[in-house]
């Protein structure tokens, strides 16, 4: 049954970011003692300098958040985002972009202070991705931006991880988490990155326990969160903190956990992959879309693995074609209706 109070399937709440895409060899990062793999924060100065030794392939709007809302508008969903730029050229861009993808974005810009943040994602030749950001203007946002009528109106609140670096936005968090319990509404969090749930692992823990009801994570990060190298251990760790958690393990599909029930999906095969960027934020849109249609959860995970499967096939973190076709087609191949 439609809930009639909700205008939005999802508003998610994230960092508003450009992406700067380039293809660099091993020895790019090597040289200059850049990690690999995850994601590593930057000041202005070092973001710059990295900008200039890289011939970029595209530039387009991103962030976790961001992404997720996209892929699910892509599906066919209402949403909605909230995210702070700067009213400079790469933020008028972000706001562009977001909107033509059928997106709600009210929060005002900064109209001084620090620039729209970017990422610089460096795809290896094995499709790695390693994201080296400068947060900017997103660092801004506030308890202020979240907006008591949109999550009232959104069924689900969509955050991530990466908002827990500063002590603002993990004010905006709980405000977003406190208003949406306040209506009934649900709460997805997403792990985002090792690195961050390393820097704040126990506050993160206590957030999940507290607020959260869907997790989305990788294994590298949920074996982060709880300091635990054994997979399985950590399945049966998270079970009684969430309603629903569902866990990425690449090429080895994914593992939702739902109280004393665990499903194991399949990934999508698929024989060329390009960029990793933002497969997990695709599969949480895939995910999630599943979830808000009724589906099962086992079909609620092939949503989100043929919707990151379109992802990793080309670089960049936003689809490239309409995934409601893309994955209707995929599924009708496996005798499932869309």
């Amino acid at each position: 049954m439609k809930d009639t109070d909700t205008i939005y399937d999802v508003v998610g709440i994230g960092n508003a970011m450009v992406d700067v895409l380039a293809k660099v060899g091993d020895g790019f990062l090597t040289e200059r003692n850049l990690h690999k793999g995850g994601m590593t924060l930057l000041d202005a100065a070092t973001a710059g300098k990295i900008y200039q030794d890289i011939v970029p392939e595209r530039e387009v709007s991103g962030g976790s958040a961001a992404n997720t809302v996209a892929g699910m508008a892509s599906l066919g969903a209402d949403c909605a985002f909230i995210g702070k730029v700067h009213d400079d050229e790469l933020g008028q861009n972000f706001r562009r972009d977001i909107g033509a993808a059928g997106i709600d974005f009210f929060t005002p810009p900064l109209l001084e202070g620090p620039a729209t943040g970017r990422s610089i994602v460096l795809v290896t030749p094995d499709a790695e991705r390693s994201m080296f950001t400068y947060l900017g203007a997103a660092t801004r946002l506030t308890a202020d931006d979240i907006d008591e009528n949109i999550i009232k109106a959104s069924k689900y609140v969509y955050l991530e991880g990466y908002l827990w670096d500063e002590d603002n936005s993990k004010e905006a968090v709980l405000k977003a988490c406190e208003i949406a319990h306040k209506y009934d509404r649900k709460v997805a969090f997403t792990l985002s990155d090792k690195g961050c749930i390393a820097r704040h692992q126990p506050t993160m823990l206590d957030l999940i326990k507290d607020h959260v009801d869907i997790l989305f994570a990788n294994e590298k990060e949920i074996k982060t969160l709880f300091g635990n190298d054994d997979f399985m251990a950590t399945l049966d760790l998270i079970k009684p903190m969430v309603e629903m958690a569902a866990i990425t393990r690449d090429a080895r599909g994914s593992v939702i956990v739902n109280g004393r029930v665990k499903i194991f999906v399949e990934a999508e095969q698929i024989s060329d992959v390009v960029d990793s960027t933002g497969a997990g934020d695709l599969y949480a849109a895939g995910f999630l879309y599943g979830m808000n249609t009724g589906r099962s959860l086992g079909t609620c995970a092939m949503i989100g693995s043929i919707a990151a499967s379109e992802i990793i096939t080309h670089y960049g973190a936003r689809p490239e074609v309409s995934l409601r076709g893309f994955v209707r087609n995929k599924l009708l191949q496996y005798g499932k209706k869309f």
